[in-house]
């Protein structure tokens, strides 16, 4: 159903809305629904609009100096691309900064353990649990599979913490850094703490940085730019409204 409250969705359901109308009773009142539905659309692909809701996102936990060291460092999955032919191994999406910069925060000393949490949903075709798939991207880059543990079945945030905190009890694992998109980190981050954990914040894939807002202030051209309709924006302002979605959903069920 938040399908459908999400910009793409809602301006479907808007154009349906007219078309039933023109259908029915051929009625000028069709033109509500259409202009309301481009309404919407060029909204929510406005760069102004689009930097300032995910800004008002990424930027509740940034890093304050450096990170300090920790028990294990937890890498939240919806990262990777399992390896379906074509692909000649597993690929990271947009989030896949959770990976690499999980890697890098291990090879830095900042803990000895790094727990991978990510099922795969089946629908999808059957395949490895992303948590594998962070394993095997990981390898490589210097983190041994003796210092890894696996949370295979976990399907959203909610999961990831209550199997995390599984894995913690059960290996004496009592603070953690949690690495996953900034976006994503305040409603992450209030999960965990909700279940008691001693979790450390180190956000990673930022959409917006110090240097795009300067652009937006400074530059004629990316002002006008900004006012254009764009794909990107639109894909970011549907995930900062998935997160403000989520966090009501979550509290109503009070899971943070």
């Amino acid at each position: 159903m938040p399908l459908f409250l999400y910009p793409l969705g809602l301006a479907c359901l808007l154009l349906l809305l007219a078309l039933g109308l023109l259908l029915w009773r051929r009625s000028r009142l069709a033109m509500i629904p259409v202009g309301l539905a481009l309404i919407v659309l060029l909204v929510s692909s406005n760069g102004w609009i689009s930097v300032a809701l995910v800004k008002s996102l990424e930027f509740q936990h940034l890093p304050q100096g450096e990170l300090p060291t920790a028990d294990a460092i937890v890498v939240l999955g919806g990262a990777t691309r399992p390896a379906f032919a074509p692909r000649p191994w597993v690929e990271v999406q947009e989030e896949g900064d959770r990976v690499l910069y999980g890697a890098k925060l291990y090879r830095e000393g900042k803990a000895t353990r790094v727990i991978l949490s990510g099922g795969r949903i089946e629908w999808f075709g059957k395949s490895n649990p992303e948590s594998e798939d962070m394993a095997t991207l990981m390898e490589p880059m210097g983190v041994p599979r003796s210092a890894m543990l696996q949370d295979p079945t976990s399907l959203n945030t909610r999961e990831n913490a209550v199997n995390v905190k599984k894995i913690m009890d059960e290996n004496g694992i009592r603070r953690i850094l949690l690495v996953t998109s900034a976006m994503h980190m305040p409603r992450s981050l209030r999960i965990f703490q909700k279940l008691g954990m001693d979790a450390i914040p180190a956000p990673t894939d930022f959409l917006v940085s110090d240097r795009d807002l300067e652009a937006l202030q400074t530059s004629p051209q990316s002002v006008v730019l900004s006012l254009l309709p764009e794909a990107d924006q639109l894909r970011n302002i549907t995930r900062a409204l998935k997160e403000y979605i989520g966090m009501v959903i979550y509290w109503l069920r009070g899971w943070i």
